[in-house]
């Protein structure tokens, strides 16, 4: 199971930037690895405070993580979106050196070893340069953008070319940017590689289509259906359905499901809307057509007004 980055950092969901940051610099005093040369445990603890940290402390990731949960890894909306832990602005790099002066406040690190300057001329002496990020496209269909699943994505990667088994989280939009961290070119002096970014688009559906997190269909119907009223079946992404047509429905009604539309990880749920479209009967029989026509000349000569009456420029 994924860590939840609020109980790595001990703060609740709705924690201000200012609790974050708190809490930050005491968990990371608490298991810097400089502070604990000898004990793994805590380096690990310590690389999953900064993860956490990254992810919070910026609005846009922490909206992506709260949207998504642990599929939020590298899901933007947006073409051109995305986000790099190495460069961001707030807070500390991942996988880069610690500000350990701005970490534990002025000198008060310095002093725990007696001065800092001897630390300081090895980092030089031995710099992180972290790889460099790779870009790729990759194509969903999409009943698997809306289901989300295994899938596997083929790159080029230091001149060969490689494939990838990746996990698409559930609900993935057309134009979102996915991030896999660690799979990018390597990094030297022990820097971090490169993430492999892709850029997602989605297949069309022969009959659905997506806007946002609606669900939209066109639903036909007889034209007894819509005069009568019925009850007609509709499959979706969730199973098939029963929707109700009113008596008299018109061609372009619109039906609405709730929770039916597109849902994600988080629990959040779109609408499904199905446009009614009258389907005319075709008959060989041309006495039955020529009576349902006589007939529906009585019908609408019986209207105020014409089907058209509302149009004007």
């Amino acid at each position: 199971m994924a860590d939840d980055h609020y109980q790595i950092l001990g703060v609740s969901r709705t924690a201000t930037s200012d609790d974050i940051q708190k809490a930050y610099r005491e968990m990371a005093r608490k298991y810097h690895p400089d502070l604990h040369p000898d004990d793994d445990a805590a380096k690990e603890q310590f690389k999953k405070v900064q993860t956490a940290f990254d992810v919070l402390n910026d609005p846009s990731k922490r909206e992506m993580y709260d949207r998504y949960g642990s599929s939020f890894e590298g899901v933007g909306a947006g073409g051109g979106g995305g986000w790099s832990p190495q460069g961001q602005s707030g807070g500390f790099q991942s996988g880069g050196e610690v500000d350990l002066e701005s970490l534990f406040g002025g000198g008060g690190f310095a002093d725990l070893f007696g001065g800092g300057k001897r630390r300081s001329s090895r980092t030089r002496r031995n710099p992180r340069t972290p790889g460099e990020d790779i870009t790729a496209n990759i194509r969903v269909p999409f009943q698997l953008a809306i289901d989300g699943g295994k899938t596997e994505v083929r790159f080029e990667r230091n001149g060969k070319h490689e494939t990838l088994s990746i996990t698409i989280p559930q609900g993935l939009p057309d134009g979102s940017r996915m991030r896999l961290r660690g799979q990018g070119r390597p990094g030297h002096g022990g820097g971090v590689a490169g993430d492999l970014l892709l850029d997602v688009g989605v297949e069309q559906h022969s009959v659905y289509r997506r806007e946002g997190d609606t669900l939209a269909v066109s639903l036909p119907i007889s034209l007894s259906e819509a005069l009568e009223g019925a009850k007609v079946d509709l499959p979706t992404p969730w199973g098939t359905i029963s929707l109700r047509i009113p008596a008299g429905t018109s061609s372009g009604k619109k039906l609405r499901a709730g929770g039916m539309g597109v849902r994600h990880a988080n629990g959040s749920k779109g609408d499904l809307i199905a446009e009614v479209q009258i389907v005319l009967p075709m008959s060989d029989d041309e006495a039955a057509s020529k009576a349902l026509l006589e007939s529906a000349k009585v019908v609408e000569a019986s209207m105020h007004d014409g089907p058209r009456a509302t149009i004007k420029w």
